[in-house]
């Protein structure tokens, strides 16, 4: 969805976002630029990961949304802003407004996290909760510009936005000026689009990628198409890149400038976000994790030295928990299984002296005693498992069975 106006479909120049850059001195932050040790090793060339994470409001939304509100006439300002999000645009919104002294509200889905609720509303806007996807949000804010006056800020569709986000392309080839390969997630493809005008205009030699969740790819097929075409229902855990259709301004420059655009797993997500947690102690959402899951999925694929942008950090807590275990569990290093016991004293304190045994990390325990698949004298157990790997849980499998336990696959 874009504003279809002649303003919004005009080009981004390099020009563009060296304005940006200079309307953002003292608002965003340059943000750091850290090796990767272990992701170097794995893909055979240095890697560099450009922690847009650690951006005021915990993403890189802060630069375009400031740069598009700042834009605006007096008497556009007066009338305030509007804008729709499940979280970073929100807060990048949010923040900007409060800095320029413009009235911000913000529509976000029903199901929306409460902590990205709670700090929009921190950072100044007034948060209206309709609908259950960012869809239904945006429709509404759309009409409640159209009621108001408000102008609509757009998270991704219009050239001030790609501008704003373009000022991580001129950091970029700053701190690491023989890049050869920028990895950047695709959502609406705002960010994308913005690396592209400014990298390309100073390093056409450099390549850019760009990774989309494979549940939420719209880009591939519209690439195919020669136009934007839309995904129905997109489905991931990485809501920072959950757009169903690519944006009209975006979307021409990443067919013309971005080198490829490649899809990842939920499993690679999981691992990925995992990996950025443990070794390079950076908490990432699981958007911002989507380049290193493509660097995980095809380490042989890049030419270095390589940059990928962790473009947000605004994880849920809950969703967190439940994508770390995944992550564990990809990895080998979690493991559930389900078991039928004697129903009898002692019988669990046996079961966990063979886990002992075994040298797996008991989680989690849980009996079943009602279910009528189940005989008079039996009790079915789960019990949750940390392991140290594939080998390691194949190794658990074997002693519980050879140990004559029904396990139940």
């Amino acid at each position: 969805m874009s504003y279809g106006t002649a303003d919004s479909l005009r080009t981004v120049t390099l020009d563009d976002v060296r304005g940006a850059r200079k309307m953002l001195q003292g608002v965003a932050r340059t943000t750091a630029m850290e090796s990767s040790r272990h992701l170097s090793r794995t893909v055979g060339t240095p890697v560099h990961l450009k922690c847009e994470n650690l951006q005021r409001t915990g993403s890189f939304k802060l630069r375009g949304a400031y740069v598009r509100i700042a834009g605006l006439l007096p008497e556009q300002r007066v009338a305030g802003v509007v804008a729709a999000s499940a979280g970073n645009h929100a807060q990048g919104v949010a923040l900007a407004s409060s800095l320029l002294g413009v009235d911000s509200t913000v529509f976000m889905p029903k199901g929306a996290p409460l902590p990205k609720i709670s700090a929009t509303r921190e950072y100044g806007a007034e948060v209206r909760l309709h609908g259950q996807v960012v869809d239904e949000a945006l429709a509404a804010a759309e009409e409640y510009a159209a009621d108001t006056g408000a102008v609509l800020i757009h998270p991704f569709d219009h050239p001030d936005i790609i501008a704003g986000q373009g000022t991580v392309g001129l950091e970029i080839l700053e701190q690491c000026p023989e890049v050869r390969t920028i990895v950047v997630g695709i959502g609406g493809g705002g960010l994308a689009a913005g690396i592209a005008v400014a990298v390309k205009a100073l390093r056409p030699d450099v390549r850019i990628i760009g990774v989309q969740a494979e549940g939420a790819a719209a880009y591939p097929p519209s690439l195919a198409a020669g136009h934007p075409v839309s995904v129905r229902a997109p489905a991931t855990m990485a809501d920072g890149i959950k757009v169903g259709r690519p944006g009209d301004v975006p979307f021409g420059i990443v067919g013309e400038l971005v080198d490829e655009v490649r899809t990842v797993t939920e499993g690679e997500l999981s691992a990925a976000l995992l990996l950025c947690l443990e070794r390079a102690k950076l908490v990432v959402e699981p958007a911002g994790a989507s380049p290193v899951a493509a660097l995980l999925s095809r380490p042989d694929a890049f030419d270095g030295p390589v940059v990928a942008v962790l473009s947000g950090g605004n994880v849920d807590p809950v969703l967190l928990e439940r994508v770390l275990r995944h992550g564990m569990a990809a990895q080998g290093r979690y493991l559930a299984v389900r078991l039928r016991l004697p129903d009898r004293p002692g019988a669990l304190a046996t079961l966990l002296g063979a886990l002992s045994v075994a040298d797996a990390n008991v989680l989690d325990v849980s009996h079943v005693r009602t279910d009528p698949r189940l005989g008079l004298t039996e009790v079915e157990v789960e019990v949750h498992l940390e392991t140290k790997g594939p080998a390691h849980r194949t190794e658990v499998d074997r002693i519980l069975r050879d140990a004559g336990y029904t396990v139940i696959d």
